[in-house]
């Protein structure tokens, strides 16, 4: 099975592999297994389909293994210390010792959950990422954030903790439903907006060929934005500088998450579509930018299918108080990722919060 690797550097490095069929690669899989324990987490979605593959592939690889399974709810929803403490019950019920192995077989729920007991258990053992949704290959399953939501918000308790090794398999976006696809290309468009203004160029033209899921297209798309995001992490592993760049949009999206309720509403992805849009005007209101490059986003992601407004009956002065309490909020007042136009995101500390509401009032 041929694959596209791509490497992450660092105090703890691994390697991304981009590959067609890679889920029943036995010997990949395994290479990363050091002990004798693996859990394989999965949900109620992913599990049927990819599960007894995954470990299939495993089993054949190492018969001396001993493997379990976990399969949790589905959705943002289930990303909750109930379901964080079934994932560590499991592995005290195998028996995990320090060189076990967490295989987190879904989206980016999955692997941030089953990523969060890896780190944990034990003060930390591997954790293999198999990301099932396009969203969490581009995005969550590279650079070892791991976290749980509480009611307060969004991601609020958890670790970084690198994994042992990302595998994806672009086989399973055939399975991937037509909403999922739009939202992991939300994060894709993201990588250009902060960072490459030449991956816009590309993304226009071939926009339609990303939504026919051409498998080239595809496999392009999610290359680029992993060499982007190892790029980026390995520079800054904890985000004390250029990896909140990738947040991008995300102060708007969070906001937007947790008010209209988890699992209701827009996904994550859909959610970072709207904020890029509010993060590119806010850009424009505060003079950083052109409203020209705002506009040229935005058309993007309508065209990818993606929405780019507040959903309606969201209160803007409860949004900016979510805010408020997002992680990347510091003492010096809110904190977002903004622009000087397309390609040269950067941080920006101390935004007046009479700006943003007027976005949030005018979206």
């Amino acid at each position: 099975m041929s694959a596209t690797n791509v490497e992450v550097g660092g105090g703890m490095p691994y390697t991304i592999h981009i590959g067609d069929g890679l889920l029943r690669d036995g010997a990949l899989l395994a290479k990363h297994l050091r002990g004798r324990h693996a859990l394989v987490v999965s949900d109620e979605h992913v599990s049927p389909l990819y599960g007894d593959a995954v470990v299939a592939a495993l089993q054949s690889a190492r018969a001396d293994a001993q493997l379990a399974t976990l399969v949790l709810p589905a959705g943002e929803s289930a990303k909750t210390f109930g379901n964080f403490n079934r994932v560590i019950d499991a592995l005290a019920q195998m028996g995990a010792t320090r060189d076990a192995c967490v295989y987190a077989l879904g989206g980016g729920v999955i692997g941030d959950m089953a990523g969060f007991a890896a780190a944990c258990w034990m003060r930390g053992i591997d954790c293999v990422q198999i990301p099932t949704s396009l969203l969490a290959m581009v995005d969550s399953s590279v650079g070892g954030k791991t976290a749980i939501d509480i009611p307060q918000g969004k991601n609020l308790v958890g670790a970084f903790h690198p994994p042992r090794a990302v595998v994806i398999d672009t086989a399973v976006l055939r399975t991937l439903p037509p909403r999922e696809l739009r939202a992991g290309l939300a994060e894709v468009v993201k990588y250009g907006a902060i960072i490459d203004a030449g991956f816009i160029d590309w993304l226009e033209a071939h926009a339609d060929a990303l939504l026919a899921m051409d498998a080239a297209a595809l496999s392009t798309a999610i290359a680029r934005s992993c060499a982007h995001k190892a790029a980026i992490t390995e520079r800054d592993p904890l985000e004390h500088g250029e990896r909140a760049l990738l947040n991008f949009g995300h102060t708007f999206a969070h906001a937007i998450e947790v008010e209209q309720g988890y699992g209701d509403g827009l996904n994550h992805g859909e959610a970072v579509a709207v904020g890029m849009v509010l993060a590119a005007r806010l850009s424009a209101q505060l003079g950083m930018a052109t409203m020209d490059d705002a506009t040229r986003l935005t058309v993007l992601l309508e065209r990818l299918g993606l929405p780019i407004r507040i959903p309606h009956g969201l209160d803007a002065d409860a949004l900016l108080a979510r805010m408020r309490l997002d992680k990347k909020t510091a003492a010096d007042g809110l904190r977002f990722i903004l622009w000087d136009g397309i390609g040269r995101a950067r941080i920006v500390a101390g935004v007046d919060e009479s700006a943003v509401l007027r976005q949030l009032r005018e979206d």
